[in-house]
């Protein structure tokens, strides 16, 4: 990794000073390097005076492990400019009515660096209809087409997507698993198109209830020194089906009081990286108050930057 400081001769002490403390938070070459990411939406100053992604980023300044940077949209290139991207070791993304304000071809930046090892990539709540998650999400749909074939074969296929990325709710009977559709074109190379993934649900966003959180896998890192079982006293709910592609693990999930079911903790591999994506965190209620779900992140960032 670079050195911290660049060794500029700069006469004005302040200014010296300031770029040294601009640089010492960061970037840091002996600790995972997060950098928190924030639409930052107008909510409620009383549960949110800074926003949500403040709120978490100060969490995880109490962390010696991690150097936590804040980022939002207001910024310039939106807090993700490449050189932003490349610091980062982890990237949590908290998103919720801005999600077309990011580009496609900035999310498959952000994709590209999780598939090349170089970024793992946290998403929030919301933030399943982010473009940084969708494009990511298709990718794994990809991933997983091409995984049906040879390996030997695979460098040299024809990948393509279908339609365009979309918002629309899934209506009850929708298929929620994308179709892999394999032909050879008048070259003899083997073609894929792959359906985009909608990465949406059929039923949300009831009026304010609590929730249910049951760790399943009580050995994985991220659910470390969390209780097995904790209420969130008041979310919004989510239903299944997800539809994404099949996670590699569901690592907790959530039930509501109506018999809903989420799978509110699930993990995804792209390429060298990997996807954590955590439902909880409406920014109505004080969800990150709740300090089991801010345990949970803070497992995550620290696991997904050493591994």
């Amino acid at each position: 990794m670079n050195s911290l400081i660049p060794k500029f001769r700069i006469r004005t002490i302040g200014v010296l000073a300031m770029l040294s403390l601009t640089a010492a938070t960061t970037w840091a070459a002996d600790k995972i390097n997060v950098l928190v990411w924030d639409e930052q939406q107008k909510v409620s100053k009383k549960i949110y005076p800074n926003f949500p992604g403040n709120f978490i980023a100060d969490h995880l300044k109490q962390n010696p492990k991690l150097n936590i940077t804040s980022a939002n949209i207001n910024q310039s290139q939106q807090g993700l400019s490449t050189k932003a991207l490349n610091r980062a070791d982890v990237l949590i993304y908290w998103g919720h009515v801005k999600h077309k304000d990011i580009s496609e071809s900035k999310s498959q930046e952000i994709a590209d660096l999780v598939k090349s090892g170089k970024l793992d990539f946290i998403v929030l709540h919301s933030a399943h209809w982010a473009v940084p998650f969708m494009i990511a999400m298709q990718e794994v749909a990809a991933q997983d087409a091409l995984e049906q074939l040879p390996e030997e074969i695979r460098a040299d296929v024809l990948v393509q997507f279908k339609g365009q990325i979309q918002w629309k709710k899934a209506p009850d009977n929708a298929r929620p698993h994308q179709l892999h559709e394999f032909s050879q074109n008048e070259n003899g190379q083997i073609e894929i198109n792959i359906e985009r993934p909608n990465c949406v649900f059929p039923r949300c966003c009831t009026p304010v209830q609590p929730s249910k959180i049951r760790i399943i896998n009580k050995k994985h890192p991220i659910t470390q020194n969390v209780p097995a079982t904790f209420i969130i006293p008041e979310t919004e709910m989510y239903d299944e089906p997800f539809h994404v592609p099949t996670p590699d693990e569901v690592i907790l999930d959530e039930t509501w009081e109506g018999g809903e079911y989420f799978r509110s903790g699930a993990i995804w591999s792209l390429g060298k990286g990997k996807i954590f994506y955590f439902r909880p965190g409406d920014q109505q209620y004080g969800v990150y108050k709740v300090k089991p779900v801010l345990k949970i992140i803070e497992n995550a960032a620290v696991w997904l930057g050493e591994n």
